[in-house]
């Protein structure tokens, strides 16, 4: 018997390269690989003498006017706790919580204890003029080096400073990509027109953006072929669903989509500017106030962060069985000082930080509480000067072709006849234009985001028919790594049960491991899956088509909705 790995799908699936880009980590792996290889998505440059100073920081900054959110995050922190405590344990008892006033008291006896180790450094003069992935969480912050997150919430990051155009960023995602290609992948660059790229890309997207990517992958990088995919429609084939709600918490931003066969309905996309990030600051915020003994935590050091969030993996959960305070213990090592090992205990802030997603004025600590949500725009405002087939030149032409057609039927006598096809064009369009509805349904009358479950509710009930609003309600899939929490599935599935419309609620499903797979790389997995598929032959695009006929072919081949 042939072994596995020598079969001509196996030989396939080695030269597709399936590229997953996120806010904070990049995934990037061979179709045929197990599991991805995961890198910190950032760059560091040394600055040119003289350069100016920039830095992208990798938690979301405390708001500006603490004040004014510390009343708002207080009182929603109180109903929460409120909440907690009228909830019941697995065995039918009441919980309990330790007061804070007794956490604080704990926490501020404690005190540092050495631990026996080498000093570590900055590993700054070892390195050249560009760092790549983890190393840059070594670089002295104050030292010369501009530190570079190329996607920001969900997309690209532009912004008014060095390194924030378009040219930029995409330079920064080039040398980051091409850098995980030779040196985790072991390709030579040389040999990529030989191999095939699909790129996970945003449900959400900016068709300039794509171009972009698009360009970027066979133009400069230098693929042989490539396609683009949905990450939403990547996860439902990731965890070999026909149809879900899907629901993305990232880093830095969630993301909710209804898909069905394939195809993400335009309408139901939604993306909410929270995400992993936000819970942990929103939990270095509630460790400061019941006395964190590592007082110099700073969230503007990575190192700083990389524990910060690891505290948030460890600690945090939404189990109601554990009550009361827990005495945990972790160890710092900053460069150029010693290392050391400090104890404190946690009670149920643990609990309290992830239900932020939930609650959503416990992010007013970042003030995304108060961030405008982000819908699909419609293909007309979107229109591109390369598309001669985009909705502007359409409507245009069509609104064109039909004067003639008049002028032509009243010459000839025939204006009272009925001819709907001369509508259509116009038709579809004022249709489209209708059925966008506003981001405000994703903002309470308040001012507050919504959090993850009216979220789902309101992406479902965009939905366009009641038969497929029932299919959403009996199947959720919850992906990402922002969300990952022991017990808050549960607390999902409680929450959409209790808002549920009553014609729906016979059945709801919430899948968070579908087939053992880790939610983290679900929507790389369904990408490597799809690519393999014998259909996906007609997706891929060449070099020469994207040469000659640029956003037109990718309108043609596209897997989603121009």
């Amino acid at each position: 018997m042939a072994n596995s790995k020598d079969t001509p799908e196996h030989l396939q699936a080695q030269n597709i390269i399936v590229i997953h880009p996120g806010s904070l980590y990049l995934r990037v792996g061979r179709a045929s690989d197990v599991n991805p290889s995961r890198i910190l998505h950032a760059i560091a440059r040394r600055r040119k003498p003289g350069g100016q100073y920039y830095r992208d920081i990798i938690l979301p900054p405390p708001v500006t006017n603490p004040k004014e959110s510390l009343s708002e995050f207080e009182e929603c922190r109180l109903q929460v706790s409120h909440t907690l405590q009228s909830c019941v344990q697995s065995d039918g008892r009441r919980r309990y919580a330790t007061p804070p006033q007794q956490i604080s008291a704990f926490n501020r006896r404690s005190t540092a204890e050495p631990v026996e180790g080498s000093q570590i450094d900055f590993k700054d003069a070892i390195v050249g003029d560009t760092v790549i992935g983890e190393e840059v969480l070594w670089l002295n912050p104050e030292g010369e080096f501009n530190l570079h997150f190329p996607i920001k919430r969900g997309e690209l990051n532009l912004h008014k400073d060095i390194g924030g155009s378009l040219t930029g960023v995409i330079a920064d995602l080039q040398e980051i990509w091409e850098y995980v290609l030779k040196n985790r992948l072991k390709i030579d660059l040389k040999q990529l027109r030989n191999y095939k790229a699909v790129l996970v890309i945003p449900d959400i997207y900016n068709r300039a953006h794509l171009k972009e990517f698009t360009t970027l992958l066979l133009n400069k990088i230098g693929f042989g072929y490539c396609f683009l995919l949905q990450d939403h429609v990547a996860a439902t084939f990731g965890a070999g669903l026909g149809y879900a709600c899907v629901v993305d918490v990232g880093d830095q931003k969630t993301s909710v989509s209804c898909v069905e066969d394939g195809i993400s309905h335009p309408n139901t996309r939604v993306r909410l500017d929270y995400g992993g990030a936000d819970v942990t600051q929103t939990f270095f915020w509630m460790l400061q106030k019941c006395a964190f003994p590592y007082k110099e935590c700073d969230q503007k050091t990575p190192l700083d962060v990389v524990l910060l969030k690891q505290l948030k993996e460890e600690y945090c959960h939404v189990n109601l069985d554990v009550c009361g305070s827990l005495e945990k213990s972790f160890t710092v090592q900053r460069p150029q000082q010693g290392k050391y090992k400090y104890t404190l205990q946690v009670g149920d802030e643990a609990i309290v930080a992830p239900l932020a997603l939930f609650y959503t004025e416990l992010f007013s600590v970042t003030g995304v509480n108060r961030s405008v949500p982000k819908t699909q725009k419609p293909s007309t405002a979107q229109s591109h000067p390369e598309d001669c087939f985009d909705a502007e030149y359409l409507r245009e032409t069509g609104r064109r072709g039909k004067e003639n057609l008049e002028q032509t039927a009243n010459e000839s006598g025939l204006g009272n006849q009925e001819n709907p096809d001369e509508e259509m064009v116009v038709d579809g369009l004022e249709q489209e234009r209708e059925g966008k509805l506003s981001e405000k349904d994703f903002i309470l009358p308040s001012g507050q985001v919504i959090g993850i479950d009216q979220a789902i509710l309101q992406s479902i009930e965009r939905c366009p028919n009641d038969e497929l609003k029932r299919k959403m309600y009996g199947c959720i899939l919850v992906v990402g790594g922002g969300m990952k929490f022991t017990g808050i599935s549960n607390w999902l599935q409680n929450r959409v049960a209790l808002k549920i419309p009553l014609m729906y609620r016979s059945e709801h499903n919430i899948v968070t491991s579908s087939k053992d797979i880790d939610q983290e790389i679900t929507s790389w997995k369904g990408a490597a899956i799809m690519s393999c598929l014998e259909s996906a032959g007609e997706l891929w695009l060449t070099e020469p088509e994207w040469s000659r006929y640029g956003l037109r072919i990718l309108r043609e081949k596209a897997v989603f909705m121009w």
